[in-house]
């Protein structure tokens, strides 16, 4: 049930415009038609995000030399928040832009579930970084669905993939690099800090 009144504004030549409006909010009420409206824009956002990433990574700074005390339920609800607002299936962009870190675990699991070899699933997808690790060749992620944004092996995806952004893995302190680099990546993670830096300006902490 739509539940958001439907304001309207009668001037001049937007009448009409208007009428046909009412009309068609009259119809989608009557007929209990929900228009649902994307979580994420994701050319909005990164352009929110190139505006305030060193405002909000100092911030973030702030908060990791002298953390208030509760923070970590602060971020809890914070993060409660965020997913109210966020839907992944809108969004993707940890899937289109970074890529998870494959565990040895993940690997045979992945690769028994596409009937391959690990030797085989790594020569395709895979890549072994300065660190050791292993990362997909390329992005997006081979396993994106680009049309609808979901993964094909959602069931038995990497353990970095089911546990992102990880916002309440460990410690916000703890973690603090994480949430440096996520906000420009993930909408979700940007609004936890927001809401956090909201408190913050309100006094709230």
């Amino acid at each position: 049930m739509v539940n958001e009144a439907v304001i309207l504004t009668f001037t001049g030549q937007n009448k009409k415009i208007s009428l046909w409006l009412l009309l068609f909010a009259a119809y989608l009420l009557f007929n209990n038609i929900v228009i649902r409206m994307p979580t994420v824009n994701l050319r909005s956002f990164r352009q929110i995000v190139r505006h305030n990433k060193r405002r909000i990574r100092n911030f973030l700074t702030r908060l990791e030399n002298r953390a208030p005390r509760g923070l970590d339920r602060i971020v809890m609800e914070a993060d409660k928040e965020a997913w109210k607002q966020t839907d992944c299936l809108d969004c993707a962009n940890c899937c289109k832009t970074m890529s998870p870190t494959y565990t040895q675990k993940d690997i045979k699991r992945i690769s028994a579930h596409l009937g391959m070899s690990e030797k085989a699933f790594r020569e395709k997808w895979l890549y072994k970084d300065s660190t050791g690790d292993w990362m997909n060749v390329k992005q997006p992620c081979q396993f994106l669905d680009l049309t609808t944004n979901m993964c094909n092996i959602y069931a038995v995806r990497p353990r970095d993939c089911a546990g992102f952004p990880h916002h309440t893995k460990k410690k916000m302190v703890d973690y603090m690099h994480m949430y440096k680099q996520n906000i420009e990546y993930c909408p979700a993670t940007y609004r936890v800090v927001q809401i956090i830096r909201e408190k913050a300006e309100r006094g709230e902490i």
